[in-house]
């Protein structure tokens, strides 16, 4: 009885014992699994407020070039890339009917000056005198139109940058004669965060720079700010106006606008704590306390060099992730680097 007692006595402590190492082992391994990390407090920094955009140059004036009506075209007079004046003659459709419609007008001219005569020896009623004006106001109305649409002149001082008709061709109404615009000066329109609205004014001025032309600045002014916010972007639009005299900068060049808005004290994470959610154009980052991790949307700024600045989204201080941030999840566990 003795020895069954004892053999009793040592099975049970092996079984406490087993038990204890099996709690310890799954204990580190649950610790295992838990995603080891590296953090670092975001910072206040002085950062100048640069916002970098980009653009591509529209023309000052594009006008389309056509006659309201289909007809014939007699001649085009210019050639794509020429530059023209503002009332210059660039086509001449079939002029039949302008010289049908000259013929008609004199008769209408005629007409009214002899009521006009008999009216003055009473011999025509004012009911009739005024008939008659009426006719000729007409007629010369329809002269000026069909002189108008005979005779196709530049509204403006620009160049010709497009032509789609041969001397000959029936203009059929699909697509314009001629395409002209004005380029000097140019502008650029750009979409600009809705924080900085307050910060943006009329006349300002804008370094703007084209990756066709290396190493050279142009500068051009705030001319337009549109008075709506997209809510979609939550950006506003801006016009921009570029004085163009030697013609160098064309539409539909690419170009690189500057905004610059003086110095800012601001938050800055290290550039390896950014996430971007997948799916989406976001940014995030982890953000550490007491053993846990939030999963926080942030506005970024300027990039400089290995930091971000953070626009919203931080306060200075939080305990941000910088590596290890391909296990967790919101909400998870974390533990500390050693």
């Amino acid at each position: 009885m003795k020895v069954v007692k004892q053999t009793g006595i040592i099975l049970g402590a092996l079984i406490i014992g087993l038990s204890s190492c099996n709690k310890s082992k799954e204990a580190a391994k649950v610790a295992d699994e838990i995603p080891v990390v590296r953090i670092q407090a975001a910072s206040e920094k002085e950062i100048e407020q640069i916002y970098e955009l980009t653009a591509t140059v529209q023309p000052q004036v594009k006008n389309s070039i056509a006659p309201s009506t289909p007809g014939r075209i007699r001649q085009i007079l210019v050639e794509i890339g020429q530059s023209v004046s503002k009332g210059q003659k660039l086509v001449q459709m079939d002029v039949a009917n302008l010289s049908n419609l000259e013929t008609q007008i004199e008769n209408v001219k005629r007409s009214y000056n002899r009521v006009q005569e008999l009216f003055s020896v009473g011999g025509a009623s004012q009911q009739e005198l005024d008939n008659a004006k009426v006719q000729l106001d007409l007629a010369q109305t329809n002269l000026k139109n069909m002189s108008e649409n005979t005779f196709l002149l530049s509204p403006i001082s620009g160049i010709i940058t497009a032509r789609n008709y041969d001397n000959g061709d029936m203009y059929s109404g699909q697509m314009p004669l001629l395409t002209v615009m004005q380029i000097n000066p140019v502008k650029l329109v750009i979409n600009v965060s809705e924080s900085y609205y307050s910060q943006i004014k009329i006349g300002m001025p804008i370094n703007v720079k084209f990756d066709v032309f290396k190493n050279q600045s142009f500068q051009g002014k705030v001319s337009l700010i549109y008075p709506t916010v997209n809510e979609q972007t939550r950006t506003f639009a801006v016009e921009i106006k570029l004085n163009n005299n030697n013609n160098k900068v064309r539409p539909g060049m690419f170009a690189r606008v500057t905004l610059e808005f003086g110095k800012a004290k601001r938050i800055v994470v290290s550039d390896q704590s950014i996430v971007k959610q997948s799916g989406s154009g976001s940014r995030f980052v982890y953000v550490y306390n007491n053993g846990k991790v939030d999963f926080k949307q942030v506005e970024l700024g300027r990039r400089m060099g290995n930091e971000f600045e953070i626009i919203s989204g931080l306060m200075i201080g939080e305990q941000i992730v910088i590596a290890g941030q391909s296990k967790l999840i919101d909400g998870g566990n974390a533990n500390l680097a050693k």
